[in-house]
């Protein structure tokens, strides 16, 4: 079984880095948050630009798959907030070529090999662990 792990440092205040595979990423709250600085994306915008990045290359990977030439991706995901969570996810895919049913083919294929979309739909078991650190055990 392969896996994958991020790791995030508090940074003070609202703040968090995170390393996800050797790069860095600043998270942050707006600074009409209390603690917020506003130097990098909130964590619900990092969630919808996981589903929008992972459609995008999901998108290209089914159109290089079947030779189908692709210009123009855009992947843009809208949440809308209910309370602490999202009740939607709105993904919309639009594309200069291809056009109608050869981009919704590709949209179709897409679907089916996005790991972000697959495991939010799925809804998969979180476990939170707390405990001193050095202490937990890894995995």
């Amino acid at each position: 079984m392969t896996e994958r792990t991020v790791s995030s440092r508090w940074d003070g205040g609202l703040r968090a880095v995170v390393d996800a595979g050797g790069f860095e990423l600043v998270v942050d709250e707006p600074e009409s948050v209390d603690g917020g600085t506003g130097r990098g994306p909130q964590p619900t915008e990092v969630l919808l630009a996981s589903v929008a990045s992972c459609m995008t290359l999901a998108v290209a990977w089914s159109a290089r798959k079947r030779d189908v030439a692709l210009a123009g991706l855009n992947v843009e995901v809208t949440g809308t907030y209910d309370g602490p969570q999202f009740s939607d996810l709105r993904v919309t895919v639009t594309a200069e070529s291809p056009t109608g049913a050869e981009l919704d083919r590709l949209v179709a294929s897409a679907e089916r090999v996005c790991y972000v979309t697959r495991t939010l739909r799925l809804g998969p078991t979180i476990t939170v662990v707390a405990g001193p650190a050095g202490d937990l055990p890894q995995g």
